[in-house]
C-alpha cells in the first residue's frame, strides 16, 4: 500500500510540475505570446506657438563731420554679417552721405543728421563718404 501511495504521489507531482513548467497549455501549434510592451515615457504637446526668433541687435555708428571732414578721422568699424546697421551722420555742412557697395544715400544738413540703415548681407569693406566733397568718413567691414 505504501508503494501505491508513493507512486500516486509521484504521478501527481509530475503532473503539477508539467503544468507549472508549460503554462501555454502544451499546444505546439499556437503562436508564442507577444512580447510585453516596452515602457513608454509620456510626452507633452505644447499648445502654445513657439516664440518668434529674436531680431538681431542694431549696430549704431555715430559719425560727426566738421568742415566736411570726419572728427577724429575715418571711422573704422567691423560688424557681423546679417546685423542691422545704422550710420548716424551729423555734419555742419550740407552734403549727401553715400555708403558704397550697398548704394545707400541720404542727405545731411546742419541740424538734420543723415540715418543710413542697412542689413549687412554683403561681406567685405565698404566706404561711406560725403559724396559731393569726395571725402571718406567711414570704413565698414562686414564679416
Amino acid at each position: 500500500m505504501n508503494r501505491l501511495l508513493i507512486a500516486a504521489a509521484g504521478i501527481v507531482l509530475a503532473v503539477v510540475l508539467f503544468l507549472v513548467l508549460r503554462p501555454d497549455g502544451g499546444d505546439d501549434s499556437a503562436s508564442p505570446p507577444p512580447p510585453p510592451n516596452p515602457p513608454t515615457t509620456p510626452t507633452t504637446v505644447s499648445t502654445q506657438p513657439a516664440p518668434p526668433p529674436t531680431p538681431p541687435a542694431i549696430v549704431q555708428i555715430p559719425i560727426v563731420a566738421q568742415g566736411g571732414k570726419p572728427v577724429g578721422g575715418i571711422k573704422r568699424v567691423t560688424v557681423a554679417k546679417d546685423r542691422v546697421v545704422v550710420l548716424v551722420v551729423r555734419s555742419d555742412v550740407a552734403d549727401e552721405v553715400h555708403l558704397h557697395g550697398y548704394n545707400v544715400m541720404r542727405d545731411v544738413e546742419p541740424g538734420t543728421p543723415a540715418r543710413l540703415r542697412f542689413r549687412a548681407t554683403i561681406l567685405g569693406q565698404f566706404e561711406a563718404e560725403l559724396e559731393q566733397r569726395g571725402l571718406q568718413i567711414a570704413n565698414i567691414t562686414v564679416r
